[in-house]
């Protein structure tokens, strides 16, 4: 085969004869089982005798051991030895599947099939499986017949946009440092390039002339630009994507790339002014810091050591492996590539060092006054240069911002607290308006005119559940949107599958998936739950996140089953509230400057200095859609109307969390107009090591992402359908007199598969013939 000479072949399919040296091992289906190990997760075992419910077995290790035949799991005949899809295994359990990831992964096949889903392993090692080559091999394939790989995964979803004409996605979702990122980039890069050689062949070819970017480049190009600004070093993950993102890749009827445009989620905005201990802040800092540009940092007045940058340098300031010059050098010319101008990347530029200075602004109270003013004006200087405002105007604003008492404006003075507040709340608010802006002139690139965009595929890398120490307000909402991602997953796989049974007149009886993530959502989300009732404390005049913590205490504790006191904190756990159950397990929650992090107030009167600036053009964009309460009086006394910044729908005040639920119900809206793809990433080990399988770690992961849950419908159920005539078109080679024995096209099905079945090619038991489809066993077809 021309596939087995291509340097990626060895890390998707075993040759021939290593198969048939791994199947020909003795066993004995009545002896060889698994048994439960701590370490291991599960051993092979002989049984050597039994007694009652007792058994006795002798592990692989040589120790003997008696333990309870209810804890023994089957072993699979040596037949399925690496199996590409685990749907097909005999005996389906815990063991079997770990086994089959472990005994892949040392090999270095880290993709491997699960009924309806790709599980991937992070390989900790660059891979040639991502090439030209290997994904020319993979397009317009059907899945049975290549090795598993997301290009595979990508190729049906493209295949199924083009046969069903209906929009597709694709939810890669794994913990942090799983490699949802990376298997994000190969994603978009497979369907540009489909894409882009479909407009090859449709003559689309730009001849002659100067070499244009193209939109395929363009959208592969939006990645250094959007992980300089969105993604830093954890604790786990040197590259952690710290927001959500939903590319919608567009196409025309005949599959032409048509042009792509990017969502975002869930930004980690308290990252800009903290860092917790082994972690870093967002790469750009870095990367601005570095010698890419020397003349850079002289521009950005930035002469002190790296280290001095407060709201940047509170944990790491390097990453091991990374080299921050060469990254720059990718963002900057990934600016170029994406059309942003000279202008626009050095007023971003500067930007990032105004943070950086503004981090270091020094404040003193006033002896027996609760006023606080400048200590020394040389950063706040910096800052104000970068930002191209007035030093004076800007530290006024911060130490006597104007505010309205009754009908006057008046200064009203700031303590030292009050102020370091304002500046922390400021430097979000602005790095927040920076990441949107990036994001929609990425959009406005790859908005490609004059192309029709009839259908499009979209690919979501979001967060996977979070269970820290210390867990706040940002891990609530990640955990949240998970819990809804689960429940769309459940109700995909689950629901929908058992009621196209009941449409199509199948005999099916109706299995309940247990798992249900109802009762979690609704004490998350329903009036009266936590983000209603965190809603409803930011306007409580005097209420304090511990009036929260009680009043959500006295409301779930003992009444809704997934709420809890928290048990005392363990080891390096910090102090909680309260506790939820969660599918993936129970979470204990701080809340903790919640009030603050939900109302996210804003000065006002250092938002009207920025929209003044003179020298950075970028802050007038970033501001524009602002209205300061002062803006809004001075309209409603001209007639204009119009109400203070964030409104609601009742010209209320907007919450972070009223917008985030906004944003999370069009995400659901838009996936349930989809067919999903189930992309599911699994860290191995804390090690970052490659071929190491922490076995603990692993099963948890496959229980909280529903692969067990997944791989047991898929077994019972009949996942793949061909509609009536197309099912005759394809099998009237196998009985053409029986292809065109009627005009329904349903009873031609029907005459096909009893002769199928006279000849013993199917057995009835794999098939099942609905109204308007056929149905089948896993890969019968």
């Amino acid at each position: 085969m021309e596939h087995e000479k291509d340097p990626g072949w060895q890390y998707l399919r075993r040759t021939r004869e290593q198969m048939m040296e791994e199947q020909s091992r003795p066993y004995d289906s009545k002896k060889n089982c698994w048994v439960p190990d701590s370490e291991e997760g599960y051993v092979a075992a002989e049984i050597t005798g039994t007694k009652g419910d007792a058994v006795t077995v002798v592990t692989t290790r040589g120790n003997e051991q008696t333990l309870k035949k209810e804890l023994l799991q089957e072993m699979n005949p040596p037949k399925f030895e690496k199996t590409e899809d685990m749907s097909n295994l005999t005996f389906l359990n815990d063991a079997s599947v770990l086994y089959n990831l472990r005994a892949r992964y040392a090999a270095l096949l880290i993709y491997t099939y699960s009924g309806l889903f790709c599980v991937v392993i992070n390989p900790y090692k660059r891979l040639p499986i991502y090439t030209d080559s290997v994904a020319r091999m993979f397009m317009g394939k059907r899945r049975t017949e290549m090795p598993p790989h997301l290009f595979a995964v990508s190729d049906q979803a493209y295949r199924n946009m083009l046969l069903d004409h209906e929009n597709q996605s694709m939810l890669i979702t794994g913990e942090s440092g799983a490699g949802k990122t990376e298997n994000t980039k190969k994603v978009i890069a497979y369907f540009a390039s489909v894409g882009a050689s479909q407009q090859e062949s449709a003559g689309g070819g730009n001849a002659g002339g100067e070499k244009k970017a193209t939109l395929e480049d363009q959208i592969v190009q939006t990645n250094p630009v959007l992980e300089a600004f969105g993604n830093a070093k954890t604790v786990r993950n040197n590259n952690s994507s710290r927001f959500g993102k939903f590319i919608r890749i567009h196409f025309s009827k005949a599959g032409r790339l048509a042009s792509c445009d990017i969502e975002h989620y869930l930004l980690e905005k308290s990252r800009v002014i903290r860092q917790a201990p082994g972690e870093r802040c967002y790469h750009i800092f870095y990367q601005i810091y570095s010698d890419f540009k020397p003349e850079l940092k002289k521009l950005l007045l930035l002469d002190q050591p790296m280290k001095n940058y407060w709201f940047v340098a509170q944990a790491e300031l390097s990453i091991d492996g990374v080299n921050d010059t060469e990254e720059f050098q990718m963002t900057d010319e990934a600016f170029d590539i994406l059309n942003f101008s000279a202008d626009e990347k050095m007023d971003c530029y500067r930007l990032m060092s105004g943070h950086m200075h503004m981090g270091n602004m020094k404040f003193k109270q006033r002896p027996r006054e609760e006023q606080a003013e400048p200590d020394g004006t040389d950063e706040a200087e910096k800052a104000a240069n970068m930002f191209g405002v007035d030093t004076e105007k800007f530290l006024s604003a911060l130490t006597k911002p104007r505010v309205k008492v009754g009908t006057e404006w008046v200064s009203k003075g700031q303590n030292m607290e009050q102020v370091n507040w304002a500046i922390g709340a400021m430097a979000k608010g602005v790095y927040a308006r920076v990441f949107h802006w990036l994001v929609a002139k990425c959009n406005l690139t790859l908005d490609q005119k004059g192309i029709d965009r009839d259908y499009f595929i979209g690919v979501l890398d979001i967060a996977g559940f979070e269970i820290f120490d210390f867990n706040s307000f940002e891990q609530l909402w990640i955990n949240f949107v998970n819990e809804k991602l689960q429940q769309f997953f459940n109700h995909h796989m689950f629901i929908l599958e058992q009621e196209e049974y009941a449409r199509e007149g199948i005999q099916w009886t109706f299995i309940d998936f247990g798992l249900d993530l109802q009762a979690c959502i609704e004490l998350i989300e329903k009036p009266l739950g936590i983000i209603s009732m965190l809603d409803e404390e930011c306007i409580v005049p005097k209420a304090t996140d511990l009036t929260l913590a009680q009043k959500l205490s006295e409301q779930h504790l003992g009444k809704h089953p997934n709420f809890e006191k928290p048990k005392p904190p363990k080891g390096k756990q910090g102090e909680a509230h309260f506790a939820m159950r969660h599918y993936a397990g129970t979470v204990r929650y701080n809340v903790l400057n919640w009030l603050e992090k939900n109302k996210d107030p804003l000065n006002d009167t250092v938002v009207s200095v920025m929209k003044a600036t003179t020298g950075n053009g970028l802050l007038n964009v970033i501001w524009e859609d602002y209205t300061t309460q002062e803006e809004a009086a001075q309209k409603a006394k001209e007639g204009g109307g119009g109400g203070g910044k964030k409104k609601g729908k009742s010209g209320s005040f907007m919450t972070v969390s009223m917008m985030y639920r906004e944003s999370l119900n069009k995400l659901m809206t838009m996936l349930h107009s989809t067919h999903p793809h189930f992309i599911r990433c699994i860290i191995p080990n804390e090690k970052k090591q490659c071929g190491l399988i922490d076995a603990a770690l692993v099963l948890n992961q496959l229980t909280c992402n529903g692969v067990l849950e997944g791989i047991r419908i898929c077994r019972k159920g009949f996942p793949n359908r061909t509609l009536h005539p197309d099912f005759v078109q394809r099998y009237a080679i196998l009985a053409a007199k029986e292809a065109k024995s009627d005009d329904d096209k349903k009873k031609c099905a029907e005459a096909i598969m009893s002769k199928l079945v006279n000849e013993s090619v199917l057995t009835e038991e794999n098939f099942r013939i609905g109204l308007t489809k056929v149905f089948f066993k896993a890969d019968e077809r």
